[in-house]
């Protein structure tokens, strides 16, 4: 009898300590949900398209060096 009573005991403080946790948790995921985060994948996608968009800027750099030269050589 005792040990039913102290296991009964156990639940009912055990419930309200997962209550508290469960609303802990919501608060803090909302919170994180307002703080404007980026995740770790979404830095290194964009650090590639940047890199790539950089390699592409570098071509097309070159290419209108090429070409002024063109010119500059036919006056």
């Amino acid at each position: 009898m005792l040990e039913t009573l102290l296991q009964a005991i156990l639940e009912q403080v055990d419930q309200p300590k997962k209550d508290l946790e469960h609303n802990l948790r919501a608060l803090l995921n909302e919170a994180i949900t307002k703080i404007d985060l980026v995740s770790k994948e979404e830095i290194e996608r964009q650090r590639t398209q940047l890199n790539q968009a950089n390699l592409r800027l570098n071509e097309l750099l070159k290419t209108v060096e090429a070409l002024e030269i063109q010119l500059t050589n036919k006056k």
